[in-house]
Protein backbone atom coordinates (compact mmCIF):
# COMPACT_ATOMS: atom_id res chain seq x y z
CA UNK A 1 0.00 0.00 0.00
CA UNK A 2 1.08 3.54 -0.66
CA UNK A 3 0.59 4.76 2.88
CA UNK A 4 3.98 2.39 3.59
CA UNK A 5 6.08 5.10 2.24
CA UNK A 6 9.11 5.25 3.66
CA UNK A 7 11.23 8.00 4.42
CA UNK A 8 12.37 8.65 0.93
CA UNK A 9 9.09 10.04 0.61
CA UNK A 10 10.22 13.26 2.56
CA UNK A 11 13.12 13.60 0.24
CA UNK A 12 10.56 13.14 -2.62
CA UNK A 13 8.46 15.98 -1.28
CA UNK A 14 11.12 18.56 -0.73
CA UNK A 15 12.13 17.70 -4.78
CA UNK A 16 8.78 17.43 -5.86
CA UNK A 17 8.07 21.24 -4.09
CA UNK A 18 10.97 22.91 -5.95
CA UNK A 19 9.61 20.99 -9.27
CA UNK A 20 6.11 22.48 -8.45
CA UNK A 21 7.39 25.85 -7.94
CA UNK A 22 8.86 25.80 -11.53
CA UNK A 23 5.79 24.51 -12.81
CA UNK A 24 3.48 27.35 -11.65
CA UNK A 25 5.42 29.60 -14.55
CA UNK A 26 3.71 27.40 -17.14
CA UNK A 27 0.54 29.55 -16.38
CA UNK A 28 0.43 33.72 -16.27
CA UNK A 29 -2.54 32.91 -14.04
CA UNK A 30 -2.88 32.34 -9.81
CA UNK A 31 -3.13 28.87 -9.61
CA UNK A 32 -7.13 28.99 -8.60
CA UNK A 33 -7.42 30.83 -12.28
CA UNK A 34 -5.25 28.39 -13.57
CA UNK A 35 -6.56 27.30 -17.03
CA UNK A 36 -4.31 23.72 -17.35
CA UNK A 37 -5.08 22.61 -13.50
CA UNK A 38 -2.06 20.57 -12.34
CA UNK A 39 1.15 20.25 -11.09
CA UNK A 40 3.47 17.81 -10.14
CA UNK A 41 2.19 17.82 -6.20
CA UNK A 42 -0.82 16.56 -8.22
CA UNK A 43 0.29 13.92 -10.60
CA UNK A 44 2.11 12.50 -6.99
CA UNK A 45 -1.34 12.54 -4.99
CA UNK A 46 -2.88 11.01 -8.08
CA UNK A 47 -0.57 8.26 -8.16
CA UNK A 48 -0.92 7.74 -4.70
CA UNK A 49 -4.87 7.62 -4.94
CA UNK A 50 -4.42 4.74 -7.85
CA UNK A 51 -1.55 2.79 -5.87
CA UNK A 52 -4.03 2.56 -3.10
CA UNK A 53 -6.14 0.00 -4.91
CA UNK A 54 -2.73 -2.37 -5.02
CA UNK A 55 -2.27 -4.40 -1.58
CA UNK A 56 1.65 -5.18 -1.35
CA UNK A 57 3.51 -2.43 0.69
CA UNK A 58 5.62 -0.21 -1.45
CA UNK A 59 8.08 2.03 -0.93
CA UNK A 60 7.79 5.75 -3.34
CA UNK A 61 10.89 7.48 -3.28
CA UNK A 62 12.64 10.28 -6.48
CA UNK A 63 15.61 9.06 -7.53
CA UNK A 64 18.31 11.61 -8.12
CA UNK A 65 20.29 10.76 -11.29
CA UNK A 66 22.23 13.98 -11.12
CA UNK A 67 22.36 16.64 -14.17
CA UNK A 68 24.07 15.12 -17.00
CA UNK A 69 25.14 11.75 -17.53
CA UNK A 70 29.10 11.82 -16.96
CA UNK A 71 31.78 12.43 -19.15
CA UNK A 72 28.38 12.82 -22.33
CA UNK A 73 28.73 15.31 -25.11
CA UNK A 74 25.40 15.24 -25.46
CA UNK A 75 23.58 16.78 -22.54
CA UNK A 76 20.14 14.97 -22.19
CA UNK A 77 18.66 17.57 -19.87
CA UNK A 78 20.30 21.06 -22.05
CA UNK A 79 19.52 22.71 -18.67
CA UNK A 80 21.12 26.35 -18.35
CA UNK A 81 22.11 24.88 -14.85
CA UNK A 82 23.64 21.85 -13.08
CA UNK A 83 20.09 21.48 -11.06
CA UNK A 84 19.80 17.46 -10.51
CA UNK A 85 17.12 15.53 -11.99
CA UNK A 86 15.11 12.93 -10.78
CA UNK A 87 13.29 9.60 -11.37
CA UNK A 88 10.14 8.60 -9.71
CA UNK A 89 10.35 5.10 -8.62
CA UNK A 90 8.05 2.61 -6.70
CA UNK A 91 9.30 -0.40 -5.40
CA UNK A 92 7.17 -3.08 -4.28
CA UNK A 93 7.65 -5.52 -0.79
CA UNK A 94 8.80 -9.02 -1.97
CA UNK A 95 10.31 -12.03 -0.63
CA UNK A 96 14.06 -12.43 0.60
CA UNK A 97 16.15 -13.53 -2.97
CA UNK A 98 13.20 -13.08 -5.12
CA UNK A 99 14.56 -11.98 -9.13
CA UNK A 100 14.02 -8.03 -9.77
CA UNK A 101 11.95 -7.36 -12.35
CA UNK A 102 12.04 -3.83 -13.63
CA UNK A 103 9.14 -2.15 -15.69
CA UNK A 104 9.41 0.43 -17.64
CA UNK A 105 5.39 2.60 -19.43
CA UNK A 106 5.32 3.16 -22.35
CA UNK A 107 4.72 6.48 -24.58
CA UNK A 108 2.28 8.73 -22.80
CA UNK A 109 1.74 6.41 -19.97
CA UNK A 110 3.65 6.58 -16.63
CA UNK A 111 4.51 3.58 -13.92
CA UNK A 112 0.68 3.97 -12.69
CA UNK A 113 -0.55 2.16 -15.40
CA UNK A 114 0.97 -1.23 -13.73
CA UNK A 115 -1.61 -0.92 -11.30
CA UNK A 116 -3.54 -4.07 -12.29
CA UNK A 117 -0.39 -5.73 -12.22
CA UNK A 118 1.90 -5.47 -9.15
CA UNK A 119 0.29 -7.10 -6.54
CA UNK A 120 0.32 -10.39 -8.96
CA UNK A 121 3.88 -10.31 -10.15
CA UNK A 122 5.17 -8.93 -6.41
CA UNK A 123 3.97 -12.43 -5.38
CA UNK A 124 6.92 -13.67 -7.32
CA UNK A 125 9.24 -10.74 -8.08
CA UNK A 126 10.90 -7.57 -6.44
CA UNK A 127 8.97 -5.26 -8.63
CA UNK A 128 9.88 -1.79 -9.38
CA UNK A 129 8.54 0.70 -11.44
CA UNK A 130 9.42 3.86 -13.13
CA UNK A 131 8.57 6.80 -14.99
CA UNK A 132 10.90 7.70 -17.83
CA UNK A 133 12.56 11.22 -17.38
CA UNK A 134 10.51 13.54 -18.42
CA UNK A 135 6.66 11.56 -17.82
CA UNK A 136 4.68 11.06 -15.19
CA UNK A 137 5.97 12.07 -11.62
CA UNK A 138 9.78 11.84 -12.79
CA UNK A 139 11.27 15.63 -13.57
CA UNK A 140 10.37 17.28 -16.57
CA UNK A 141 13.59 18.91 -18.48
CA UNK A 142 13.02 21.20 -21.25
CA UNK A 143 13.26 18.91 -24.24
CA UNK A 144 15.71 20.36 -26.89
CA UNK A 145 17.22 16.81 -28.60
CA UNK A 146 17.64 17.20 -32.35
CA UNK A 147 18.21 14.11 -33.57
CA UNK A 148 17.15 10.36 -33.17
CA UNK A 149 20.55 9.75 -31.61
CA UNK A 150 20.27 12.40 -29.10
CA UNK A 151 16.81 11.61 -27.98
CA UNK A 152 18.03 7.68 -27.66
CA UNK A 153 20.89 8.70 -25.41
CA UNK A 154 17.74 11.16 -23.24
CA UNK A 155 16.43 8.00 -22.68
CA UNK A 156 19.05 5.13 -22.52
CA UNK A 157 21.69 7.40 -20.70
CA UNK A 158 19.00 8.64 -17.75
CA UNK A 159 18.11 4.83 -17.58
CA UNK A 160 21.80 4.28 -16.79
CA UNK A 161 22.38 6.83 -14.04
CA UNK A 162 18.88 5.36 -12.40
CA UNK A 163 20.22 1.89 -12.34
CA UNK A 164 23.66 3.28 -11.15
CA UNK A 165 22.28 5.02 -8.35
CA UNK A 166 19.48 2.02 -7.66
CA UNK A 167 23.09 -0.18 -7.76
CA UNK A 168 20.96 -2.45 -9.65
CA UNK A 169 22.57 -4.93 -11.69
CA UNK A 170 21.28 -8.66 -12.72
CA UNK A 171 17.35 -7.65 -13.43
CA UNK A 172 15.04 -8.51 -15.58
CA UNK A 173 13.43 -5.74 -18.10
CA UNK A 174 10.43 -5.30 -18.60
CA UNK A 175 9.35 -2.30 -21.18
CA UNK A 176 5.97 -1.67 -22.95
CA UNK A 177 5.16 0.02 -26.56
CA UNK A 178 7.38 3.02 -26.28
CA UNK A 179 8.73 1.46 -23.11
CA UNK A 180 9.85 -1.99 -25.18
CA UNK A 181 12.21 0.06 -27.53
CA UNK A 182 13.39 1.99 -24.78
CA UNK A 183 14.37 -1.23 -22.91
CA UNK A 184 15.72 -2.95 -26.08
CA UNK A 185 18.26 -0.17 -27.02
CA UNK A 186 19.66 0.17 -23.32
CA UNK A 187 19.56 -3.66 -23.24
CA UNK A 188 21.97 -3.27 -26.81
CA UNK A 189 23.98 -0.94 -25.16
CA UNK A 190 24.65 -2.31 -21.43
CA UNK A 191 23.67 -6.08 -21.63
CA UNK A 192 25.91 -7.01 -18.71
CA UNK A 193 23.11 -5.86 -16.35
CA UNK A 194 20.12 -7.23 -17.76
CA UNK A 195 19.15 -11.20 -17.79
CA UNK A 196 16.15 -10.96 -19.71
CA UNK A 197 14.67 -8.97 -21.65
CA UNK A 198 10.23 -8.88 -22.17
CA UNK A 199 9.22 -6.49 -24.51
CA UNK A 200 5.17 -6.12 -24.06
CA UNK A 201 3.85 -4.99 -27.83
CA UNK A 202 7.12 -3.06 -28.47
CA UNK A 203 7.22 -0.26 -30.36
CA UNK A 204 10.09 0.48 -33.54
CA UNK A 205 10.27 -3.21 -35.32
CA UNK A 206 9.07 -1.82 -38.53
CA UNK A 207 10.75 0.83 -40.71
CA UNK A 208 9.40 4.10 -42.17
CA UNK A 209 10.05 2.15 -45.09
CA UNK A 210 7.83 -0.92 -44.44
CA UNK A 211 5.00 1.00 -44.18
CA UNK A 212 1.49 -0.55 -45.17
CA UNK A 213 -0.15 0.42 -48.61
CA UNK A 214 -3.18 2.38 -46.92
CA UNK A 215 -0.52 4.76 -45.25
CA UNK A 216 0.76 5.50 -48.88
CA UNK A 217 -2.67 6.36 -49.82
CA UNK A 218 -3.55 8.38 -46.92
CA UNK A 219 -0.09 10.45 -47.60
CA UNK A 220 -0.82 11.47 -50.64
CA UNK A 221 -4.37 13.07 -49.81
CA UNK A 222 -4.68 16.58 -48.47
CA UNK A 223 -5.50 15.75 -45.07
CA UNK A 224 -2.42 12.83 -44.94
CA UNK A 225 -0.40 15.91 -45.67
CA UNK A 226 -2.04 17.84 -42.56
CA UNK A 227 -1.55 15.02 -40.45
CA UNK A 228 2.14 14.39 -41.42
CA UNK A 229 3.20 18.52 -40.84
CA UNK A 230 1.54 17.98 -37.79
CA UNK A 231 3.39 15.11 -36.61
CA UNK A 232 6.90 16.34 -38.26
CA UNK A 233 5.67 20.06 -36.30
CA UNK A 234 5.70 17.63 -32.66
CA UNK A 235 2.44 17.92 -32.16
CA UNK A 236 1.52 15.84 -29.63
CA UNK A 237 -1.88 14.43 -28.42
CA UNK A 238 -1.05 15.76 -25.24
CA UNK A 239 -1.31 19.08 -26.66
CA UNK A 240 -4.96 18.98 -27.18
CA UNK A 241 -5.21 17.89 -23.62
CA UNK A 242 -3.62 21.26 -22.32
CA UNK A 243 -5.57 22.46 -24.98
CA UNK A 244 -8.94 22.03 -23.51
CA UNK A 245 -7.95 23.20 -20.01
CA UNK A 246 -10.82 22.43 -17.72
CA UNK A 247 -12.41 20.73 -19.57
CA UNK A 248 -9.39 18.25 -20.74
CA UNK A 249 -10.11 15.82 -18.10
CA UNK A 250 -13.58 15.49 -19.44
CA UNK A 251 -12.07 14.22 -22.82
CA UNK A 252 -8.90 12.24 -20.77
CA UNK A 253 -12.63 10.46 -19.55
CA UNK A 254 -14.10 9.21 -22.95
CA UNK A 255 -10.37 8.41 -24.03
CA UNK A 256 -9.87 5.80 -20.99
CA UNK A 257 -13.75 4.88 -21.17
CA UNK A 258 -13.11 4.07 -24.94
CA UNK A 259 -9.36 2.43 -24.73
CA UNK A 260 -8.80 0.28 -21.93
CA UNK A 261 -12.88 -1.33 -21.97
CA UNK A 262 -12.52 -3.01 -25.90
CA UNK A 263 -11.16 -6.11 -24.85
CA UNK A 264 -11.08 -6.93 -21.54
CA UNK A 265 -13.77 -9.49 -21.06
CA UNK A 266 -14.36 -11.00 -17.53
CA UNK A 267 -11.37 -8.17 -16.79
CA UNK A 268 -13.32 -5.22 -17.35
CA UNK A 269 -12.22 -1.76 -14.75
CA UNK A 270 -14.52 -1.00 -12.10
CA UNK A 271 -16.14 1.77 -11.36
CA UNK A 272 -13.41 3.12 -8.60
CA UNK A 273 -10.60 1.73 -10.94
CA UNK A 274 -11.68 3.69 -14.24
CA UNK A 275 -12.45 7.00 -12.32
CA UNK A 276 -8.65 7.08 -10.28
CA UNK A 277 -6.87 5.79 -13.16
CA UNK A 278 -8.76 8.79 -15.25
CA UNK A 279 -7.60 11.10 -12.59
CA UNK A 280 -4.04 9.98 -13.50
CA UNK A 281 -3.88 9.84 -16.74
CA UNK A 282 -5.01 13.31 -16.73
CA UNK A 283 -2.73 14.61 -14.97
CA UNK A 284 0.17 13.16 -16.29
CA UNK A 285 -0.57 13.83 -19.83
CA UNK A 286 -1.64 18.03 -18.73
CA UNK A 287 1.70 18.35 -17.46
CA UNK A 288 4.69 20.18 -18.67
CA UNK A 289 5.50 18.76 -22.08
CA UNK A 290 8.71 16.91 -21.86
CA UNK A 291 9.87 13.41 -22.62
CA UNK A 292 6.69 13.55 -24.74
CA UNK A 293 8.46 15.63 -27.42
CA UNK A 294 10.49 12.39 -28.72
CA UNK A 295 8.07 11.33 -30.99
CA UNK A 296 9.22 12.80 -34.18
CA UNK A 297 12.73 11.77 -33.65
CA UNK A 298 12.05 8.07 -32.80
CA UNK A 299 8.83 7.82 -35.20
CA UNK A 300 7.83 8.70 -38.71
CA UNK A 301 4.27 9.51 -39.33
CA UNK A 302 2.30 6.27 -38.61
CA UNK A 303 4.76 5.33 -35.52
CA UNK A 304 7.67 3.68 -37.32
CA UNK A 305 11.19 3.81 -36.25
CA UNK A 306 13.43 5.98 -37.53
CA UNK A 307 16.33 3.36 -36.54
CA UNK A 308 14.11 0.42 -36.21
CA UNK A 309 15.41 -2.58 -34.03
CA UNK A 310 15.08 -4.83 -36.56
CA UNK A 311 18.12 -3.90 -38.21
CA UNK A 312 19.88 -4.65 -34.39
CA UNK A 313 18.90 -7.89 -34.04
CA UNK A 314 21.81 -9.67 -35.39
CA UNK A 315 23.48 -7.49 -31.89
CA UNK A 316 21.32 -8.96 -29.74
CA UNK A 317 22.83 -10.51 -26.63
CA UNK A 318 19.99 -10.71 -23.95
CA UNK A 319 17.45 -13.69 -24.28
CA UNK A 320 13.84 -12.14 -25.24
CA UNK A 321 10.24 -12.64 -24.36
CA UNK A 322 8.10 -10.78 -26.68
CA UNK A 323 4.24 -10.70 -25.53
CA UNK A 324 1.54 -9.06 -27.59
CA UNK A 325 -2.47 -9.13 -27.34
CA UNK A 326 -4.39 -10.59 -30.03
CA UNK A 327 -5.82 -7.97 -30.75
CA UNK A 328 -2.49 -5.62 -30.56
CA UNK A 329 -2.08 -2.98 -33.18
CA UNK A 330 1.31 -3.53 -32.88
CA UNK A 331 2.36 -6.22 -35.02
CA UNK A 332 4.10 -9.26 -33.59
CA UNK A 333 5.23 -10.37 -37.19
CA UNK A 334 7.84 -8.11 -36.96
CA UNK A 335 9.30 -9.76 -33.68
CA UNK A 336 9.28 -12.67 -36.08
CA UNK A 337 11.04 -11.10 -38.29
CA UNK A 338 13.85 -10.12 -36.14
CA UNK A 339 14.13 -13.61 -34.54
CA UNK A 340 15.31 -15.09 -37.45
CA UNK A 341 18.37 -12.71 -36.83
CA UNK A 342 18.97 -13.28 -33.21
CA UNK A 343 21.83 -15.60 -31.81
CA UNK A 344 20.19 -15.39 -28.38
CA UNK A 345 17.37 -17.68 -27.36
CA UNK A 346 13.85 -15.95 -28.25
CA UNK A 347 10.08 -16.37 -28.16
CA UNK A 348 6.75 -14.57 -29.20
CA UNK A 349 3.48 -15.17 -26.78
CA UNK A 350 0.51 -14.22 -27.70
CA UNK A 351 -2.39 -13.15 -25.09
CA UNK A 352 -6.47 -13.28 -25.61
CA UNK A 353 -9.14 -10.79 -24.80
CA UNK A 354 -6.38 -7.97 -25.07
CA UNK A 355 -5.05 -5.06 -27.08
CA UNK A 356 -2.26 -3.13 -27.32
CA UNK A 357 -2.43 -2.44 -23.09
CA UNK A 358 -2.35 -6.37 -22.63
CA UNK A 359 -1.66 -5.99 -18.87
CA UNK A 360 -5.30 -4.10 -18.33
CA UNK A 361 -7.26 -5.70 -20.78
CA UNK A 362 -6.34 -9.31 -19.51
CA UNK A 363 -3.91 -9.55 -16.44
CA UNK A 364 -4.69 -12.77 -15.46
CA UNK A 365 -3.17 -13.60 -19.02
CA UNK A 366 -0.32 -11.31 -18.97
CA UNK A 367 0.68 -12.54 -15.44
CA UNK A 368 0.75 -15.89 -16.80
CA UNK A 369 3.18 -15.29 -19.89
CA UNK A 370 5.73 -13.00 -17.54
CA UNK A 371 5.68 -15.94 -15.53
CA UNK A 372 6.45 -18.52 -18.41
CA UNK A 373 8.75 -15.84 -19.72
CA UNK A 374 10.52 -15.72 -16.67
CA UNK A 375 10.50 -19.77 -15.58
CA UNK A 376 14.25 -20.53 -15.53
CA UNK A 377 14.10 -17.62 -12.53
CA UNK A 378 11.17 -19.22 -10.53
CA UNK A 379 11.45 -22.78 -10.92
CA UNK A 380 14.61 -25.47 -10.62
CA UNK A 381 12.80 -27.22 -13.33
CA UNK A 382 12.13 -24.51 -16.02
CA UNK A 383 12.22 -27.55 -19.01
CA UNK A 384 9.41 -29.18 -17.16
CA UNK A 385 7.14 -26.10 -17.53
CA UNK A 386 4.26 -25.88 -20.38
CA UNK A 387 3.38 -22.69 -22.19
CA UNK A 388 -0.08 -21.52 -19.71
CA UNK A 389 -3.77 -22.77 -20.95
CA UNK A 390 -4.93 -19.71 -23.29
CA UNK A 391 -1.62 -18.71 -24.37
CA UNK A 392 -0.45 -19.40 -27.65
CA UNK A 393 3.47 -18.91 -29.10
CA UNK A 394 3.94 -17.77 -32.42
Amino acid sequence: MVDEVTSSTAAAAANTAGADARAKKWSLWPSFLSWIPTSTDRIIAAEKRLLSLVKTPCEQEQVNIGSGPPGSKIRWFRSVSNESRFINTVTFDSKEGSPTLVMVHGYGASQGFFFRNFDALARHFKVIAIDQLGWGGSSRPDFTCKSTEETESWFIDSFEEWRKAKNLSNFILLGHSFGGYVAAKYALEHPEHVQHLILVGPAGFTSETEHPEWLTQIRATWKGAILNHLWESNFTPQKIVRGLGPWGPDLVRIYTSARFGSYAEGDVLTVEESRLLTDYVYHTLAAKASGELCLKYIFSFGAFARMPLQQSASEWKVPTTFIYGFQDWMNYQGAQAARKHMKVPCEIIRVPRAGHFVFIDNPTGFHSAVSYACRRFLSPHPDNISLPEGLTSA
